[in-house]
């Protein structure tokens, strides 16, 4: 299944107090970027992002998913609706966040 737009659209509009979150259409699915870092996605309408050390430390109890078959899981951000928790997240992810590769 999908990702719908709607959703995307209310997952940016929860991140709109950071500065550079960017996404990419990726077969009906969308990566998130946060200042050219990949932090996850949205996958079936879920907001899953990587799991970090912060990430993991801030949602101890988080439920990890696939994000699609073969790939590695990932951790279900439950609390999507608290836009303060949301930017807390990505900047304590960011630094953990690998380079993005050159092309």
């Amino acid at each position: 299944m999908a990702s719908s737009k709607e959703y995307l659209d209310f997952i940016l509009e929860q991140l709109s107090e950071l500065d550079d979150v960017t996404y990419r259409a990726m077969m009906g699915e969308y990566i998130i970027y946060y200042r050219g870092k990949i932090v996850g996605g949205i996958y079936d309408d879920r907001f899953l992002v990587k799991p970090t050390k912060s990430a993991v430390e801030m949602m101890s109890n988080a439920d990890t998913e696939l994000p699609y078959d073969g790939a590695k899981e990932m951790l279900l951000v439950d609390d999507v609706d608290n836009k303060d928790f949301l930017r807390e997240l990505l900047e304590a992810m960011y630094e953990e966040l690998p380079a993005p590769k050159k092309k």
